[in-house]
């Protein structure tokens, strides 16, 4: 029996590489956003008035529905919590790749 690899576990359900990589990332937000909410052991009603959306978007999202958010949205969600992105690029050298990694900046606890 072959054993099949992937990297990145979309990978598995689509062919299409630019849609795995778009579940890849949202499905990371929406973790980042559901650890935030838990963190802060917020009640759904809680959530939704700080995102500006319906119990049962904040159902969805704390459930995981990666389907039913894009990642503008979700990126303008975590914007309304204060959480910032800075992608930071190292060139390439003769001995290392190019490496991107993402900055993210939180509002300190209160």
């Amino acid at each position: 029996m072959e054993r099949l690899k992937y990297s990145n576990i979309f990978e598995a359900i689509t062919d299409d590489a630019e849609e795995a990589a778009d579940l890849q990332f949202r499905a990371d937000l929406m973790l980042l956003l559901r650890e935030y909410f838990r963190s802060k052991d917020a009640a759904q009603a809680e959530i939704g008035a700080k995102l500006g959306i319906p119990q049962p978007r904040v159902s969805e999202l704390m459930t995981g529905k990666i389907d039913k958010f894009s990642s503008d949205k979700l990126i303008g969600f975590l914007a309304k919590l204060g959480i910032r992105f800075r992608l930071v690029m190292s060139p390439p050298t003769k001995t290392k790749l190019l490496r991107v990694k993402f900055n993210v900046s939180m509002p300190h606890a209160t």
